[in-house]
C-alpha cells in the first residue's frame, strides 16, 4: 500500500496513529509551559484534586478503523504542573484502576520540564486508583477535594461518558460547589452526569431533571474541527459521534469555534479549548483555586 505524509500510521495492535503531516501540524517538541512560582501556594491542610483519566486506547471511527488515542500528554501534564506548583496534591483515577492511556505520539520529547514531571508521575499513571473505589470510600462531605479535573485527548470520549460512577462524581462535584476543570475533549466525560442516577432518579434529564451544567458557557474542542482533522490524517476516519452537540442539547454553550488557546471561567467551571490552551488553562485553574482558598476563613 502506497503511503504519503497524509497516511495515518498503523500501530502494533491494528489501530492507527496520526500521519506525519498531522504530527507536524498538531503536536510540538517543546511546550510553552511557564514555570511560575505561586507566593500564596496552598500550604495549609490537605487540598486535593481528582483527575479522571481514560483507561481505553482505541476509538472505533465511523468507517470501522481504530484511532490510537488516550489522554493528551500536554493537556494533562501542563495543568498538573501548574496545580502542583500551586501546592495541590493530584490523585489519578481511571474507571477500574487500569493504567492511564496516553497519546505518547503527542509527548513533547524535547521539553525537559515536561519529561521530568511525567517521570515523577509515571508509576501513578501505571497504577492509578479506581473511580469505583473513590465513589465508595472518598466521595463524602468531609473529603479534602477542591476540584475535579477532566484532561483532554479523544480518549476522554471512551468509556467515561457512559460510566455511572463518573456521573456520580460529576454531580457530587457540582452539588458540593467544587471546581470543575476540563480541557479540550475532557468535557465529553460530563455527559456521564446525564445518565440515570439510581440514588436520585430525578437528577436525570430523562426524568425531567436538569443537567448539572445546563446554562454554563465553556471552551472545548469544537466539533467542527473534529470533522476536519481526518483530512490531514490525524485520524483514520470520521468521528463516530460528537460530544459538543450532545452537551449543547443539554444546555451547555461552547464559546469557541476554533481549536485555539481560548480559556474561560464560568462560576466554578474552568475550561480550555485545545492543547494550545493547556498552559494558560493551568495558570487559570491554579489561580482560581488559590483565590478561592484565600477567601475562606482561616
Amino acid at each position: 500500500m502506497f503511503k504519503t505524509p497524509l497516511s495515518p500510521k498503523p500501530t502494533s495492535d491494528g489501530a492507527f496513529s496520526p500521519s506525519s503531516l498531522a504530527l507536524r501540524v498538531a503536536t510540538v517538541h517543546k511546550t510553552d509551559f511557564e514555570p511560575i512560582e505561586y507566593p500564596d501556594a496552598c500550604s495549609v491542610g490537605d487540598r486535593r484534586i481528582l483527575m479522571i483519566c481514560t483507561e481505553e486506547r482505541n476509538m472505533t471511527m465511523a468507517n470501522g478503523k481504530k484511532f490510537s488515542t488516550g489522554n493528551h500528554p500536554v493537556e494533562m501534564l501542563l495543568p498538573m504542573m501548574h496545580l502542583t506548583n500551586a501546592g495541590f496534591e493530584i490523585d489519578v483515577v481511571t474507571p477500574t484502576g487500569a493504567p492511564v492511556r496516553i497519546e505518547m505520539w503527542a509527548m513533547p520529547d524535547k521539553d525537559e520540564a515536561v519529561q521530568t514531571y511525567y517521570e515523577s508521575f509515571k508509576d501513578t499513571f501505571e497504577r492509578p486508583g479506581s473511580v469505583t473505589d473513590f465513589v465508595t470510600s472518598s466521595m463524602n462531605d468531609t473529603s479534602p477535594y477542591v476540584a475535579v479535573f477532566l484532561p483532554g485527548g479523544h480518549g476522554a470520549m471512551l468509556g467515561l461518558p457512559r460510566n455511572e460512577d463518573v456521573g456520580r462524581i460529576i454531580r457530587w462535584c457540582h452539588d458540593r460547589d467544587l471546581h470543575m476543570l476540563a480541557l479540550c475533549h475532557g468535557p465529553a466525560a460530563l455527559l456521564a452526569a446525564n445518565l440515570s442516577d439510581p440514588d436520585n432518579p430525578a437528577n436525570s434529564t430523562a426524568t425531567g431533571g436538569q443537567f448539572v451544567y445546563s446554562g454554563y458557557k465553556i471552551a472545548a474542542f469544537p466539533d467542527r474541527a473534529d470533522t476536519q482533522t481526518p483530512r490531514i490524517g490525524y485520524m483514520p476516519g470520521k468521528m463516530p459521534w460528537h460530544f459538543g452537540e450532545q452537551l449543547e442539547q443539554l444546555g451547555v454553550t461552547i464559546i469557541n469555534t476554533k481549536a485555539d488557546d481560548t480559556c474561560h471561567t464560568d462560576r466554578k467551571f474552568v475550561s480550555g479549548a485545545s492543547p494550545r490552551a493547556a498552559n494558560n488553562f493551568g495558570k487559570m485553574a491554579a489561580r482560581v483555586l488559590l483565590d478561592q482558598l484565600n477567601q475562606q476563613p482561616a
